[in-house]
């Protein structure tokens, strides 16, 4: 099973906001999922990211991949390098 780090999308329309999530690649963009590791508020300045690092790094290490965005938002972070 191929495990990725994305973004989820909630709130109304044009108004998103996002919350990252822990999920199986196969799954589609706002279903089902494994856990939730944090939440990105793009629609505010300053831009909201909160990021639970622990959980993060655990499942960077067990091999989950994540997407070209919340690689972005880990780095802005300070969880990766």
């Amino acid at each position: 099973m191929s495990v990725k780090i994305r973004l989820k999308r909630m709130g109304k329309k044009k108004k998103p906001f996002y919350r990252i999530v822990v999920a199986d690649a196969r799954a589609p963009r706002d279903g089902k999922f494994i856990e939730e590791i944090g939440y990105y508020n793009p629609c505010i300045e300053p831009n909201i990211v909160k990021v639970d690092a622990e959980k993060a790094k655990a499942w960077l290490a067990n091999g989950a991949k994540p997407t070209d965005t919340v690689k972005y938002l880990l780095k802005k972070e300070n969880v990766i390098e």
